[in-house]
């Protein structure tokens, strides 16, 4: 797969993507990024790449020509996507990043200042995306975490793929509890069933412990999780 970030800091990027999980799915190839300025397709000799809005307003907005100019500069693989950073998106989410693998290559257009010319929303990018209900800065610190929740769900990131089955927003339900050595810490046990060594008991365990930590912590989820499990019903918050 490929990635391509619009940018205006290609540097936000350079330690993440020598890190971790990130660093060693790039140096296998799992996937290729690559870091394109739009001020290197400004043409005015200031390289400007906003200026203020029409009509008034507050702050400035990102102009239209360099991230067009930017986004044409890129190869076109068979099946793309255009992707705008931008609180007014769709939130991302689990099924999100799962839909995105499908895809041969991904275009992330990191916003700045007040946002972008409307022309860039309704003739460039295919959609928007948004990390949740709040502002930041710039637009690389979500682009960099959709780059990260796709990456890892990509044959090969992650070691042992079994373990991508069975972790929260898989099936609508956080993950359980999980505990290591030592058995006791300041008084602190690992639940009994955990070191019986029955699987059949630690999985129900474990299920139970899901449902309860998703009720408790988030009531939607587990209001759909209820729906799946039980289609047609409409459950009580107390179900």
């Amino acid at each position: 797969m490929r990635f391509d970030l619009i940018t205006l800091f290609p540097d936000f990027f350079t330690s993440p993507l020598q890190s971790g999980l990130i660093g060693k799915a790039l140096q296998r190839g799992i996937a290729q990024v690559y870091l394109t300025n739009p001020r290197d397709f400004t043409t005015d000799k200031h390289h400007r790449v906003d200026d203020e809005p029409y009509g008034g307003g507050v702050g400035m907005l990102m102009k239209p020509e360099p991230l067009f100019a930017a986004v044409e500069s890129l190869p076109s693989l068979a099946q793309r996507d255009i992707l705008l950073m931008t609180p007014q998106g769709q939130p991302m989410h689990q099924a999100m990043f799962q839909e995105l693998t499908t895809y041969d290559q991904l275009i992330l257009v990191c916003g700045h200042y007040e946002g972008v010319d409307e022309r860039v929303r309704q003739h460039l990018v295919t959609r928007e995306v948004s990390l949740g209900d709040f502002v930041l800065t710039c637009g690389e610190i979500p682009a960099l975490t959709l780059l990260n929740g796709v990456l890892r769900l990509l044959p090969g990131t992650v070691a042992k793929e079994e373990s991508l089955k069975k972790e929260s927003f898989e099936a609508e339900l956080l993950d359980y509890p999980q505990y290591t050595r030592p058995p006791v810490f300041r008084g602190w046990e690992v639940p009994q069933v955990l070191r019986s060594g029955h699987h059949g008991k630690i999985e129900q365990w474990r299920h139970q412990q899901q449902i309860e930590r998703t009720r408790d912590r988030r009531p939607d989820l587990y209001q759909a999780w209820l729906q799946t499990e039980l289609p047609g019903s409409n459950p009580s918050p107390e179900s």
